[in-house]
């Protein structure tokens, strides 16, 4: 049996001193066993890209070289070209959010609008105000820019905006340099923000002069439940994170952020020394994939598809999980948060769990400070109904030897039972 290979890093004093703070991806360290044939994973939010018709996309990357090969091949403007800004124009009417291109900027993904926001806003110390637990791509956006963030906690109606308002008062005018929010099925969350809270945190934005930055990637995802509007279709203030990874193909990598001209125009200045311009063959290939119908039908198949699995893992928590678990039911979007006793270590049990042939993504790579051990993130969107209730066995298994020894110690008195009520 081989050893591991100690490798000498000569460089190490040489790395700027903010990527000490910049935790690795909690998914994209579990790819590897995600990957083995007999794993369920639970782990990263892939969308199904295999119901997106592969005869759609070659018809329009052939149509994007055939009309327009000069210019797909071509570097492009750095805000993105007036077409795909204009077809983003269309998709967020379609949800009530009015803008016009030129308040439009495309992006590699909302991830890069992320990190764009993050060198725009972010001096070291300065306070970040997200809900905790959050996006983990925004955590690791963020914290390259060293950042003091501030988590503050969900229920089922999304962020707790009373407890927002404490932290606000706490900090006074301008004590934030923005508000992160995922008010539509929350990542990891799961939950939606309710239309009173959304009116609320709009209003704490402007008495305490903090911009509010809203990401949504599964807005257009929705199983269940009326339309709730977006945070951007009632206060022109707020800045908007959308993408093409959910509704099309994360293979492009196309995004865009939606903001007030000032803040775009700062924006614009970090993305040039980003990436000077995004693919314009990716831009006009998706441009031609929206402009017929056919994509609608392709989504509202993807929709039911999600909805079927998210009915699925539902069932299996349900049959297959401890009384003592606690997990939320999503009206749309890709993840259910579960939530166990205080005693029990997600982190520590994953190991375990991967050795079952199941991964999932401990909680507290949700969290800025390590909270969350407790928890799970489980992703219902790529393993198909059957599979689905096979990992949630799988998994019921390993929590279940886990809890009847810490049920064993509570009974001996070796550790304290949660109070009532608690998960």
């Amino acid at each position: 049996m081989g050893t591991a290979r100690v490798v000498f890093d000569r460089w190490a004093d040489r790395y700027a001193a903010r990527l000490a703070g910049v935790r690795s991806s909690a998914v994209r360290d579990l790819f590897a066993a995600a990957s083995r044939p007999d794993m369920i994973s639970f782990a990263g939010g892939m969308p199904e890209v295999s119901q997106v018709p592969a005869t759609a996309v070659a018809r329009a990357a052939h149509d994007a070289m055939l009309h327009e090969g000069a210019q797909a091949l071509q570097y492009g403007s750095s805000e993105g070209r007036h077409q795909t800004r204009a077809l983003i124009v269309e998709l967020m009417a379609e949800t009530g959010v009015r803008v016009c291109a030129d308040d439009v900027v495309v992006t590699a993904g909302a991830q890069q609008a992320l990190d764009l926001l993050g060198k725009t806003f972010i001096d070291p110390g300065d306070v970040v105000i997200t809900e905790g637990p959050t996006y983990l791509g925004a955590l690791q956006a963020f914290s390259a820019y060293q950042p003091d963030i501030r988590s503050i906690p969900l229920d089922s109606d999304g962020m707790r905006v009373d407890l927002l308002e404490q932290e606000l008062a706490r900090l006074g005018p301008r004590g934030a340099k923005f508000i992160y929010t995922i008010p539509n099925f929350h990542n990891p969350g799961g939950v939606t923000m309710s239309a009173e809270r959304r009116r609320r945190l709009l209003e704490l934005s402007h008495e305490y002069d903090v911009p509010v930055v809203e990401d949504d990637p599964y807005g257009r995802l929705r199983f269940e439940g009326g339309h709730v509007k977006a945070l951007r279709a009632l206060d022109d203030e707020v800045i908007y994170l959308g993408t093409f990874s959910k509704i099309f193909a994360p293979g492009l990598r196309l995004g865009w952020v939606v903001a007030p001209r000032p803040i775009l125009a700062k924006l614009l200045l970090v993305k040039q020394g980003a990436d000077l311009c995004g693919s314009n063959f990716a831009q006009v290939t998706a441009e031609r994939y929206f402009s017929g119908t056919r994509w609608r039908r392709v989504l509202q198949g993807l929709t039911r598809t999600y909805a079927e699995r998210r009915d699925a893992m539902l069932a299996a928590l349900e049959e297959h999980f401890p009384p003592e678990a606690r997990w939320t039911r999503p009206e749309g979007g890709f993840f259910v948060w579960v939530e166990l006793p205080p005693y029990v270590d997600c982190q520590n049990m994953l190991a375990e769990a991967v050795e079952h042939g199941v991964a999932f993504v401990p909680g507290d790579g949700f969290f800025p400070d390590g909270r969350g051990r407790n928890c799970m993130r489980l992703a219902f969107c790529y393993a198909e109904p059957p599979a689905i209730e096979e990992g949630i066995r799988r998994l019921g298994e390993v929590l279940e030897d886990r809890l009847e020894l810490y049920r064993a110690f509570i009974a001996a008195g070796a550790i304290d039972a949660p109070a009532a009520g608690a998960a």
